[in-house]
């Protein structure tokens, strides 16, 4: 059977980030990533875990999330990528999260950016992203990548609204 999709390139970079794939080494700083967000913390085995799994869906799907290093500093600030998340490998999802003290600076803009990229070059006509009605910088760093509002779920989590958006692609 031939792939409807060209592999995610797995390496990618933009002039002030490198996106790269997981390592099992960067289990803590993946755990303190998800201690900022949550507010607690998981084991770094858990972390490992959570990693191990990315790569093992990475090696399915031929899509993922990678690692978002500074160029200059070489200091772990986060991921981006494409995920199935809430969407399909045919339409996934962009995803990304960075720690609070790069926040402000476009590094989000910039890492998606050269992820929509990427899924371009998949082939693929179409991405979805799911944010909380909550997350106001998030909506602005997809508005700034061109998504739209497309539907907005209640949400079952106790945190709110799910506004779900997507970019056809070239």
């Amino acid at each position: 059977m031939v792939p409807l999709y060209q592999p995610m390139p797995m390496e990618l970079g933009t002039d002030r980030l490198t996106l790269r794939p997981w390592a099992e080494g960067d289990a803590e700083d993946y755990r303190t990533l998800i201690a900022e967000r949550d507010d607690g913390a998981v084991s770094v085995e858990t972390a490992r875990e959570r990693i191990m799994t990315q790569l093992a869906s990475a090696e399915r799907t031929g899509i993922a999330l990678l690692t978002a290093r500074r160029r200059v500093e070489g200091d772990f600030i986060g991921y981006c990528g494409l995920i199935v998340g809430r969407a399909s490998v045919d339409e996934p999802e962009i995803a990304y999260e960075l720690f609070r003290r790069v926040h402000g600076h476009g590094y989000a803009t910039e890492a998606a950016r050269a992820v929509v990229g990427a899924a371009v070059a998949t082939g693929r006509k179409r991405l979805w992203s799911t944010v909380g009605s909550w997350n106001a910088p998030s909506l602005r760093v997809l508005e700034k990548l061109g998504f739209h509002r497309d539907h907005v779920d209640p949400g079952h989590d106790g945190r709110g609204e799910v506004i779900w958006l997507t970019r056809t692609l070239p």
